[in-house]
């Protein structure tokens, strides 16, 4: 795996940087700009950098490098805390059944460090995923304009060190982990437009009633049942 350039945090040592083999996990398919997901009138379905440009296209926002919100608590962490996480926010990338993803999490997590998780499981996650990064391994771990692909504990703490991370968690008891949730945000299927209940056949008309019969050679009385 290549070295990644440390210039971003100045006060991390600008030394050498000697890296053993990262764990990861490899995906199908190469994190910065924003993605959309557009899906046209004949169900076919495109990924581009710009929005879209009219209304009910079907378009959805791939989220990309987001730092966590106020509603996710970021408001309730320690002003210092705070600081670093608006400065450098951290993203992490996972997918199911991933033993390097389940580690770099672990880590994220004992440190105290507030993050965001995507996950990419599915082909638009892949395509995604390689449209905005060229990477193909799994997890990989953003903080700021940071890119780190595959889980290596001294690497991943050492940019957590020069960001600014505290090396214990000073995360208040009420915080919560926002939810993991999927790179690409897939908008739910229109509801069916009911069709037109069909027409009712016309009523029939009401049967003529039978002649009245008089009295006959079998019947002289004429009585009619």
């Amino acid at each position: 795996m290549p070295c990644t350039t440390l210039s971003q945090f100045p006060r991390l040592w600008r030394g050498p940087l000697l890296l053993g083999a990262a764990a990861l996990c490899l995906v199908g398919g190469p994190v910065g700009a924003q993605v959309y997901r557009q899906i046209d009138a004949n169900g076919r379905v495109t990924f581009s950098d710009k929005p879209p440009t009219s209304q009910g296209s079907g378009a959805q926002p791939v989220p990309s490098n987001a730092a966590p919100s106020a509603a996710n608590g970021l408001a309730q962490l320690p002003y210092e805390l705070r600081q670093v996480a608006q400065r450098y926010p951290v993203t992490l990338y996972t997918r199911s059944e991933c033993q390097p993803c389940d580690a770099g999490r672990n880590l994220l997590t004992t440190r105290g460090v507030p993050y965001t998780e995507r996950t990419v499981n599915t082909p638009e996650d892949n395509a995604a995923l390689s449209r905005q990064t060229g990477q193909s391994g799994l997890p990989m771990l953003t903080i700021g304009s940071q890119r780190l692909e595959g889980f290596l504990d001294s690497e991943w703490s050492q940019y957590l060190d020069a960001a600014g991370y505290p090396a214990s968690s000073q995360l208040p008891s009420g915080y919560r982990q926002p939810a993991a949730a999927p790179l690409v945000a897939v908008a739910p299927a229109p509801a069916a437009v009911p069709a037109p209940a069909a027409a009712s056949a016309p009523a029939a008309p009401p049967s003529a009633p039978a002649p009245v019969q008089g009295p006959t050679p079998d019947n002289p009385a004429g009585i009619r049942f």
